[in-house]
């Protein structure tokens, strides 16, 4: 009998081989021409850059994380659709959250090869994975807090959250573990391990990537959302640990969930609880609704161009917000399945359409002050989408 874990190396090895092919699609792309555009319209004077993305209400943000740490890029457009910032120092961009009342300053995850006296030190070939704040306007980056991590590009962190004005809330997926560190003291003040909870002989290979755990979000009200790849499931935790019966998704389940990335949480206010998940190995957008104890399927999306889906959020006009890894764009949709706009861009792993400064919520910041529950879309409006779409279902 084959194991699940065979299951998961052999499916590992495809996307390293799917990504090969993207990346070579990449080189011989437009994509590759748009991505050179943004680079050059930032060194272009500010006042006189030419508008090469979409217009939007908002400054849509993109953090890439490259093929091998090449092309991967923080790329900040204005509204009217000019380069406002840009940044590819690094070999790897995630989480991008706004900083509350620091105007155009926003906080992101990122990675980079480990360097100097450290290096020689490390038996591995370390990386070191860091939370760094940039001004857009100043072009100024400060350091907030980093850690060595022993292992390849792999294991870096996907997501790190603040809670506080001292406190992040780090994923860290080399030790598959969530904290919480306080980063003038370095002190840990609360910490889950989900071996704790999850046995080793189920998800990906142990030691190696056992969980990949992907995504951290504090809620509003003081739970934590938890992403664990290859367990296929979204958990939720308390200060106690594992509230199980909050569990989406399970082992190898994959017609709920298959190895997804970034779930967003909407609470009740804003049309919740449900979650917005990127399905990645489904290839699809997925949303679920929290009704008697349950989760229930209420939305999907895709089309024929999705390709392993990285980042899906919900914005404030009901519309989400998407990172389509493989296929190299990021767009935005209606809930009938419309696509208002998209963006060529090369592996981007996060989206952010969001204010900086105004309000930054417990997770991923996006342009979110108000949402306002959308109605569910008719059978007769999704098949009348501005594009054709593979699968749209909208289920009771």
């Amino acid at each position: 009998m084959v194991s699940p874990k065979m299951y998961r190396a052999f499916f590992a090895a495809l996307i390293l081989l799917c990504s090969a092919t993207v990346g070579y699609a990449y080189a011989t792309s437009p994509v590759r021409n748009s991505v050179g555009e943004y680079h050059d319209q930032s060194n272009v004077p500010l006042d006189q850059r030419e508008s090469v993305a979409p217009q939007t209400s908002g400054i849509t943000v993109v953090a890439g994380h490259g093929m091998d740490g090449e092309e991967s890029a923080l790329v900040a457009f204005a509204r009217n659709g000019t380069v406002l910032y840009h940044d590819d120092a690094y070999t790897g961009y995630f989480d991008v959250d706004p900083i509350p009342n620091e105007s155009m300053t926003v906080e992101y995850t990122a990675e980079k090869p480990l360097s100097g006296p450290r290096a020689k030190a490390c038996d591995a070939k370390c990386t070191l994975s860091f939370v760094e704040r940039v001004n857009f306007t100043t072009g100024e980056k400060t350091r907030v807090f980093s850690r060595v991590i022993p292992q390849d590009r792999g294991a870096n962190w996907h997501d790190v959250d603040r809670i506080d004005d001292e406190n992040l809330l780090v994923g860290d997926i080399h030790q598959d573990q969530v904290y919480v560190v306080n980063t003038t003291t370095n002190i840990t003040s609360w910490r889950w391990d989900a071996q704790d909870d999850f046995p080793i002989t189920e998800g990906g290979p142990y030691p190696v990537d056992w969980a990949h755990l992907n995504d951290v979000e504090r809620l509003p009200d003081g739970r934590y959302m938890v992403s664990l790849r290859n367990q296929d499931q979204v958990v939720f935790l308390n200060e106690s640990g594992l509230m199980e019966s909050w569990t989406l998704g399970g082992e190898d389940n994959f017609s709920v969930l298959y190895e997804q990335h970034n779930p967003d949480y909407i609470p009740e206010s804003r049309g919740g609880p449900a979650v917005v998940v990127a399905d990645s190995v489904n290839d699809r957008v997925v949303e679920f609704q929290r009704e008697d104890g349950e989760w229930k399927q209420s939305w999907e999306w895709s089309d024929s161009d999705t390709v392993w889906t990285r980042d899906a959020d919900r914005l404030p006009n009901g519309h989400t917000l998407i990172a389509d890894t493989n296929a190299n764009r990021v767009v935005e949709v209606n809930r009938q399945g419309q696509i208002i706009w998209e963006l060529p861009i090369y592996s981007p792993t996060m989206s952010n359409d969001s204010e900086p400064g105004t309000r930054a919520r417990e997770g991923r910041a996006r342009r979110r002050p108000n949402f306002a529950r959308q109605p569910n879309p008719s059978p007769t409006a999704a098949s009348t989408s501005a594009r054709s779409t593979r699968s749209f279902r909208k289920r009771p």
